[in-house]
């Protein structure tokens, strides 16, 4: 049955999309940020794009075995720790990130995609967990059942996306929208910076300095 493959990938595809992380923390706030909900459609769908691509390389096996070479892991963790830090820098002091409802300029189509792709893919644990769980499970189905599995977890991404930006615009029209906004800039810039320190020991530790 394919009923099964499909609710195995809804499942698993919410579990691990659900985690707070940077790229779910940029599209939260540019569905803030914007004046209008369809001005955040670039992030929504660039998000959704790299997911699928991420899933359909997990799937197809292409993803493991680039990254059994060591040195890509380590241009990563390297290339990754450098961007998440800026990207940590921008959501404080850039007006083009920052979430003040008096500032009008805000990230355009191309910024969007290319800030929301780079989170994606400069993000070595996002596409290990990927390859590791979504991979390793789609194994346990073969023929149209995989890809049942595999369209399940892409569609939970899109889906997710969708209403995270979602979220985000609802909390701009709240009460006290100013005070939640400055607040959620500071917590998105820390749970960004957290995270690049992490991948910045894992940069260490693949050179053997820590």
């Amino acid at each position: 049955m394919l009923f099964a493959p499909f609710i195995h990938g809804l499942v698993l595809g919410f579990g691990l999309i659900a985690a707070l992380g940077p790229q779910n923390v940029f599209v939260f706030q540019q569905g803030a940020v914007h004046p209008r909900f369809r001005r955040a459609f670039p992030t929504i769908v660039t998000a959704g794009i790299t997911d699928t691509i991420l899933i359909l390389l997990a799937v197809l096996g292409v993803s493991a075995v680039v990254l059994r070479f060591q040195w890509i892991r380590v241009i990563l963790f390297g290339v990754g720790f450098l961007f998440l830090v800026y990207i940590g820098w921008a959501l404080l002091y850039s007006p083009a990130l920052a979430i003040d409802l008096d500032v009008e300029e805000h990230l355009g189509v191309r910024e969007q995609a290319i800030f929301t792709a780079s989170l994606s893919l400069l993000n070595p644990h996002a596409i290990l967990d990927t390859i590791g769980v979504i991979g390793t499970n789609s194994l346990t189905y073969s023929g149209p059942a995989r890809w049942m599995f595999a369209g399940a977890c892409i569609l939970v991404s899109w889906v997710w996306f969708t209403g995270l930006a979602g979220a985000g615009r609802l909390l701009r029209e709240t009460s006290n929208v100013d005070k939640w906004m400055k607040y959620l800039n500071y917590v998105s810039a820390l749970v960004i910076w957290v995270v690049a320190l992490y991948m910045a020991w894992q940069f260490l530790r693949s050179l053997g300095l820590a």
